[in-house]
């Protein structure tokens, strides 16, 4: 639950509410993760105080609604420290919608296969030079910094991936444009011949 875990680690600096957290969570990860939903936030801290990882207390306001303040326990702490030094093992697999792409284009032949990575191609550019603008613009920032940095090299390594689909998919796209060419003729081959034997058929009655 690695985004439970970044809530444990935006705590340890201080006490927070709800939207400070989001607020502190946007500007420490940068734009490449993306915005926290409030709701789903809501949710991660809810959890938290039932684990016993973190406390509520409410604070009273007099200009505004009182607010739920939360803060990091001891508990949740060691399971902050448990997980950040842990090693990641990946274990979802690698699932992009790319290789079903590839797997549809090299199914209708070396054309087709030809047009999406050319197409993929050029967006993987785009991406990368709106990558770089980010990283300068970021470039006093850590964490943003090194995020950006994770995404340009996977980008990179994605561009990698396409000249690599091209030289083994390529003789795969080309049998099975073969395939269906030849499949294509069998049936008008069979479909002329259907018709030849039903004209004699109507001359000799």
């Amino acid at each position: 639950m690695p985004l439970h875990h970044a809530v444990l680690a935006l705590l340890t600096r201080r006490p927070n509410h709800g939207y400070e957290l989001k607020a502190r969570f946007e500007e420490a990860i940068g734009p490449q993760w993306g915005g926290l939903n409030i709701g789903h936030l809501y949710q991660i801290l809810e959890r938290l105080v039932r684990d016993g990882y973190v406390s509520r207390s409410q604070v009273t306001q007099t200009d505004r609604p009182d607010k739920n303040l939360y803060t990091l326990t001891e508990a949740g702490e060691a399971e902050l420290r448990s997980w950040a030094t842990t090693a990641w093992v990946r274990v979802g697999g690698f699932r992009d919608e790319l290789f079903l792409k590839l797997l549809g284009a090299s199914a209708l032949g070396p054309q087709a296969l030809t047009t999406l990575i050319e197409s993929q191609r050029q967006t993987y550019l785009s991406e990368l030079a709106g990558l770089a603008r980010q990283r300068r613009a970021h470039a006093d920032e850590p964490l943003v910094a090194v995020l950006i940095d994770a995404a340009i090299a996977h980008t990179k390594a994605d561009l990698g991936l396409l000249d690599s689909a091209a030289q083994h998919l390529g003789p795969l796209a080309a049998t099975h444009d073969a395939q269906a060419q030849a499949q294509a003729q069998t049936q008008t081959q069979g479909q002329g011949d259907t018709g030849g034997t039903g004209g004699s058929r109507a001359e000799s009655a």
